[in-house]
């Protein structure tokens, strides 16, 4: 009964976010802009506002310990060295091999990095995928099928070619399924998903790595390379920790042998 409840709150919670930020997001952050004139602001309060179902919810499931249950209590720093680590095949070889763009604007970054990795992981990651997998005896895949559909479908703007807009979905469809993994794999700490989307955003920002998320093939083995290191850097520092997978075949599809977190 107590699943049932977290499986409905959760969906609900983000069916109305996802409401709010699809017919309400563009609205709030022109208002808000054109009242005190500064966009960075405006948009970060947009985020916050069209997130309110999401927070909600989040503190009527888990209102003792909110924040650790969206993951955010855990080591900040730590986070970002390991994230750091994770992204560097992209950064060395855009910095080899692409230009650098000067044009790049506070602003930019902003929207497409920061905002992007802070948002995008506390929304789908820490409370879509993250409430069902540590909460409920729903496994991984089910966890996380749902919420990497509707975030590959929020990419589909970038682009009109129906080849592209294929690539573009799966390729952050598949991302979604990536993050998800790296969260649940560092003890559900945030701020590794977090700071890895926000540095692979970053660098794919700052040099000519492509015009949207497909982007070319060079420019995608670079960052296929920072996924595989992070899965295997991942794997083998667990091993070398004597740790079990966090995602594994007792819970790919439903939890069966492991009792879920509580």
């Amino acid at each position: 009964m107590k699943d049932l409840k977290t499986v409905v709150i959760v969906i609900s919670a983000f069916v109305a976010y996802y409401i709010l930020n699809q017919l309400g997001f563009a609205w709030l952050f022109k208002t808000l802009y054109a009242t005190w004139n500064e966009k960075i602001s405006s948009f970060l309060l947009a985020y916050l506002l069209c997130g309110s179902p999401i927070f909600v919810a989040a503190y009527w499931l888990h209102r003792r310990n909110f924040i650790e249950a969206l993951g955010l209590s855990s080591n900040f720093f730590r986070a970002f060295v390991a994230a750091f680590v994770f992204s560097m095949p992209m950064l060395v070889g855009y910095a080899s091999t692409l230009s650098f763009q000067s044009d790049t604007s506070l602003w930019d970054i902003a929207k497409g990095a920061v905002f992007a990795g802070f948002f995008e992981e506390l929304y789908f990651r820490a409370f879509f995928f993250g409430l069902l997998f540590r909460y409920t005896r729903l496994g991984f895949i089910p966890s996380i099928l749902s919420g990497a559909v509707v975030f590959g479908s929020l990419h589909l703007y970038q682009s009109n070619d129906t080849t592209q807009l294929i690539g573009i979905f799966m390729t952050t469809f598949l991302g979604a399924g990536f993050f998800a993994w790296v969260y649940s794999e560092w003890k559900y700490n945030l701020w590794v998903p977090i700071w890895l989307h926000l540095l692979m955003n970053l660098y794919w920002m700052l040099f000519e790595a492509g015009e949207n998320a497909l982007g070319p093939l060079p420019s995608n083995v670079f960052r296929a390379a920072t996924i595989a290191f992070t899965i295997v850097a991942t794997i083998w520092l667990k091993r070398k920790r004597s740790e079990g997978m966090a995602v594994n075949r007792h819970n790919i599809w439903t939890k069966t042998n492991e009792a879920k977190e509580s």
